[in-house]
C-alpha cells in the first residue's frame, strides 16, 4: 500500500524522488500533474504523504493542495511542496491550503528522510 504520493511534471525529479523513498522503505505512488495527483489520492486512501512541484500543467501543486482540503474533504494526509519557487506569497498560499512544509529544489533526500518517515508513520 503507497504512503507517498510523488507528483512532479519532471519524470527526472519524480523518479528520483521516488527511488530514494523506495529504497528508504517508503512505498510511493507517482503523478504527472495535480489533476492525476487528485487522482491517484481518491484511489490510494493510504497515502499519508503528498510530495508535490508547485508549478506543473493541468493543475498546479497549490490548487491541487487547496482541492485535497475542499473537494476530497482530507484534511489528514501530509503535504509538502519540493520546488523551485519561494516566495512569500506562494508560501503563504500554501499554508492557508495546509501545506506543512517547503523544499526548495534540488531534493536532499538524507536531510529530510526522518521527517518523511515520521510523516508517514504519523
Amino acid at each position: 500500500m503507497a504512503q507517498v504520493l510523488m507528483v512532479d511534471d519532471s519524470s527526472t525529479v519524480r523518479n528520483e524522488v521516488a527511488d530514494f523513498l523506495k529504497a528508504n522503505g517508503i512505498a510511493v505512488v507517482t503523478a504527472v500533474d495535480g489533476k492525476d495527483g487528485l487522482d491517484k489520492l481518491r484511489a490510494n486512501p493510504g497515502i499519508k504523504l503528498v510530495v508535490s512541484d508547485v508549478n506543473m500543467p493541468n493543475m498546479d501543486g497549490l490548487t491541487m493542495a487547496e482541492k485535497i482540503r475542499s473537494e476530497l474533504k482530507n484534511a489528514a494526509v501530509n503535504v509538502i511542496m519540493l520546488t523551485t519557487e519561494n516566495s512569500p506569497a506562494m508560501k503563504e498560499r500554501g499554508k492557508a491550503a495546509g501545506v506543512k512544509g517547503w523544499i526548495v529544489k534540488p531534493f536532499n533526500g538524507a536531510a529530510v528522510l526522518p521527517t518523511f518517515k515520521k510523516l508517514v508513520t504519523g
